[in-house]
């Protein structure tokens, strides 16, 4: 049984801790509530955008001469994966969700006979992926997150990407994000970027839609607009991202907080214990003394 020392050590330990993990929900609390903000106010664009897209795309479709940021290489061989995790932990599974579902698109893709490159943004992807995919790795990128995100980040993760598809390193690109639902909810979510990954109903053209005249054609359109979508893409997950990191690190840090609260309940609840039986042996031994004189 531990002494009464050690038990006041360890209550005095899990106390600190407490105030960590309490100062740090608080702040995760602070950070979300702007985070969300911003990842709130960037769908509407994004999906606008790929909306808009789509019907350039229908515009255009079976014409020959399309830009490689919507059709591609013409392949499905090399595949690029861009997972995205924090710099930091403590935040429950939100990390350990985007490497274990990259984990499993990549034997995925493996099996299926696919050649598969990695691109990781965030630390705790790449410090995971590097121990079992070191071969795997093209490039990373640490440091995009923080208190803000600058839209110039996600202007240079798509140069990157950019200029690995013009030098022939993939045909298809597709990132993997945690997309924020609420502070309990982040889903791991894949978005294939390159071939523009539309839906039908959006690439189908509608035959009692509107029908527009492009100036410049749809072509030039394309090719100005593209690079501006993928970096709003980018852009996007991003943000997602961040709202994740904070709402999951804010429902861990409560969990953890309340579990040291538990502990410490315990701790005192021994210690009390202890203490007294070293006073009820005290006793004991007082007693059994002076019935012996």
């Amino acid at each position: 049984m531990a002494s009464l020392k050690e038990l006041r050590a360890r209550i005095g330990s899990v106390k600190s801790t407490k105030k960590i993990t309490s100062a740090m929900k608080m702040v995760a609390a602070a950070k979300l509530r702007r985070a969300q903000l911003h990842a709130e106010a960037a769908r509407p664009y994004a999906a606008a955008m790929r909306r808009m897209l789509g019907e350039l795309a229908g515009a255009m479709a079976g014409q020959d001469g399309a830009p490689q940021l919507l059709a591609g290489t013409g392949n499905d061989r090399v595949h690029l994966l861009v997972p995205i995790t924090s710099d930091r932990g403590l935040a429950g599974g939100f990390n350990s969700n985007i490497n274990r579902t990259t984990r499993l698109t990549i034997r995925r893709l493996q099996a299926e006979g696919k050649v598969v490159k990695l691109l990781p943004i965030g630390r705790k992807g790449y410090d995971y992926l590097v121990r079992e995919y070191t071969d795997l790795i093209v490039d990373h990128v640490i440091g995009v997150g923080g208190k803000e995100i600058p839209f110039s980040a996600a202007s240079d993760l798509g140069a990157k990407i950019t200029a690995l598809l013009e030098a022939g390193q993939f045909d298809v690109c597709t990132i993997i994000y945690n997309q924020f639902h609420n502070v309990m909810s982040q889903v791991p979510t894949p978005l294939q970027l390159i071939p523009l990954g539309l839906d039908e109903a959006a690439v189908k053209p509608d035959p009692n839609a509107a029908q527009y005249e492009f100036e410049p054609d749809e072509q030039v359109l394309l090719e100005r607009l593209l690079p501006r979508n993928l970096q709003v893409q980018i852009y996007a997950s991003l943000l997602e991202s961040a709202a994740g990191e904070q709402g999951a690190r804010m429902t861990a840090m409560d969990n953890a907080t309340r579990n040291a609260g538990k502990a410490i309940d315990r701790l005192t609840q021994t210690y009390n214990r202890t203490r007294q039986a070293n006073i009820t042996n005290d006793l004991i031994e007082i007693i059994s003394g002076a019935q012996a004189v």
